[in-house]
């Protein structure tokens, strides 16, 4: 069945509330991982990642500067790999910092990638940093984020390694069951000449969102305080 570029555009806008949902830890999750074992780090994991909207935003924005599978497989790669860096070492050294600091950073990461789409730094007359770089730093950062919420949980001593793995391979299976759609509405959509429109639009929205998401974790850091 093809799909023309209304229904595509019809499927993202439907696709995006959901990635407003707040994946915040919950009594539920922590008490799903007090009695599910080792799996249950799996479980909370791929819900955690596939409720994290501002993960998922950034991603969006690096997806629609690439054109190739081949590209899209590399850079996913980079990230994944900068994440599970800090996911992993971070909360097995029991690293930690405020989390609505962290999420600010990755809020603006989100807000870094919409700019860059929209060809801010070649209107500033500034060279763009180098994408493959800039994508591994954030995902170290975002990996980062990611470990501040699974140390809020109560993980107790045992099995501590293999809990974080189980929750980072929930990481990676959530991360994929995300991209699969947005992968296929991108791609459907660059093959119609709105293209160009939606493709402004929707980096439009990363940078509004990136400056609002960034000025809640702010709010919440200060309120917090």
């Amino acid at each position: 069945m093809r799909i023309n570029f209304k229904q595509a555009l019809l499927l993202f806008v439907l696709l995006f509330p959901f990635l407003g949902l707040a994946h915040d830890v919950t009594s539920a999750d922590q008490e799903i991982l007090h009695n599910g074992g080792l799996w249950a780090y799996v479980r909370v994991g791929a819900t955690h990642m596939l409720t994290g909207y501002d993960h998922l935003l950034f991603l969006t924005g690096v997806l629609f500067f690439l054109n190739s599978f081949k590209d899209i497989l590399k850079f996913i790669t980079v990230f994944t790999i900068g994440h599970c860096i800090t996911l992993i070492g971070a909360t097995y050294a029991g690293i930690t910092a405020n989390e609505h600091l962290v999420d600010a950073v990755i809020a603006l990461s989100v807000l870094y990638k919409g700019f860059e789409n929209l060809g801010g730094f070649e209107k500033l007359k500034i060279q763009s940093p180098n994408l493959l770089m800039m994508v591994g730093l954030f995902g170290l950062i975002h990996g980062f984020g990611l470990s501040t919420r699974l140390q809020s949980f109560d993980m107790g001593e045992e099995q501590l390694m293999a809990k974080i793995l189980g929750f980072n391979l929930g990481v990676e299976i959530g991360q994929i069951l995300a991209l699969i759609p947005i992968v296929f509405v991108i791609t459907t959509c660059r093959k119609y000449p709105q293209f160009p429109a939606f493709y402004k639009a929707v980096n439009w929205y990363l940078v509004l969102a990136g400056i609002g998401l960034f000025a809640y974790q702010i709010y919440g850091y200060f309120v917090g305080h």
